[in-house]
């Protein structure tokens, strides 16, 4: 990517989620980390002083919602591009965004490929200027934006069950064994450790031995969370 990068500010209130995705963006060729905000007021206050070209959004802040924060910029005169980073999965909250200048979203937990990609496609769109030369280029601008399907689950994997394991994993806490994974699910043990598996492979899940038991140890599993990936 070349010509002068594009200058992020990252917005969360969670200071550990905050360093992350600082680090997240300075990983990303033409993308820089101009500053960060742990409330609304902190982030009006950053741009006000410092120019940007697109905010990184959570929208649960202590101070405000972040789509309320993005209208209030927008009637300020502010004209950063957002994407917004939430674990809500309410729909309506997405179309409200859209009149706001969300242009992605990005779901929590998330890995920094998953980031990596939406700032490459923000990039594309970023980098469309110009007069279109027809309904093709336009539709290639907005496209670019667009992430692609989700990859295609190893054989055998259900997207469904994988949301489960997921959930029952993540809910554990301090982490669960094949065993208690396929209790909690009502699968095989088999089965389960398949899907545990792939959370690792996906960096998802981490798996350690678990002592104190009789013969060879059993693996447990722990959801890995978001400020630990990328290091």
């Amino acid at each position: 990517m070349t010509g002068e990068p594009i200058r992020v500010l990252v917005v969360e209130d969670d200071p550990v989620a905050a360093d992350a995705h600082v680090m997240y963006v300075g990983r990303v060729p033409g993308f820089v980390a101009v500053g960060k905000a742990h409330t609304g007021a902190e982030a009006r206050r950053a741009l006000d002083r410092t120019p940007v070209d697109l905010l990184l959004l959570d929208l649960h802040l202590p101070d405000v919602h972040g789509l309320q924060l993005a209208r209030s910029l927008r009637a300020a005169g502010h004209h950063a591009d957002v994407i917004a980073v939430t674990s809500a999965r309410d729909l309506a909250v997405v179309r409200e965004g859209v009149s706001l200048g969300v242009v992605q979203y990005v779901l929590k937990p998330f890995t920094f490929a998953t980031l990596r990609d939406r700032l490459v496609r923000y990039a594309e769109f970023h980098a469309a200027v110009g007069e279109a030369s027809g309904q093709d280029e336009v539709d290639r601008a907005l496209a670019a934006l667009r992430a692609p399907g989700p990859a295609a689950l190893p054989k055998g994997l259900s997207a469904p069950t994988l949301e489960r394991v997921t959930v029952a994993l993540r809910d554990a806490g301090e982490g669960l064994t094949a065993a208690g994974v396929a209790e909690a699910v009502g699968i095989s043990r088999i089965t389960a450790r398949r899907y545990l598996e792939h959370l690792v492979d996906a960096g998802r899940a981490a798996r350690r031995p678990q002592y104190g038991t009789v013969g060879r140890p059993e693996l447990q599993y722990r959801w890995v969370r978001e400020a630990e990936k990328g290091r």
